[in-house]
């Protein structure tokens, strides 16, 4: 995980939302551990001003997945660049294709038309709550 350029490691939920809110930018994507389950990962995008969260995670067979909206065919992937590569494509269970990721300080930036994975840029997302104002994700994760 730690080769990623995306990857921000055990950040915060509130400080990925302000990364990904100060970028402005739809399809803005990171990283990050999940606060509340060891060993799992959130993918979080930045769409219409709400930051959605989706919960990544190694299945017992060692292949990686994503939670993405109901009645969405769960794909797994042997690889997170994999993973990566394929929200980067429209219609794919997430808000929105994933396009600009947010590399942190002292790691470099990934190629020109990549998204953090190998393959050119498009977009990805899920889904937010709105509470006084303010955008909130969760983590949720998709079994079966």
């Amino acid at each position: 995980m730690e080769s990623l350029p995306v990857y921000h490691g055990s950040i915060t939920r509130e400080a990925g939302e302000k990364l990904l809110l100060a970028s402005g930018v739809d399809g803005s994507y990171l990283l990050r551990d999940s606060e509340s389950i060891p060993g799992v990962y959130c993918l979080c995008v930045l769409h219409q001003g709400y930051v959605y969260t989706y919960r990544v995670s190694k299945t017992e067979t060692g292949s990686w997945s994503a939670e993405t909206a109901p009645g969405v065919h769960r794909r797994l992937f042997r690889k997170v660049n994999n993973l990566l590569t394929a929200f980067q494509k429209p219609d794919q269970g997430i808000v929105t294709p994933l396009q600009h990721p947010i590399v942190p300080e002292g790691k470099a930036k990934p190629p020109a038309g990549t998204c953090g994975a190998r393959g050119p840029r498009r977009q990805a997302s899920t889904r937010a709550t709105q509470d006084g104002g303010s955008a909130k994700a969760s983590c949720s994760f998709a079994t079966g």
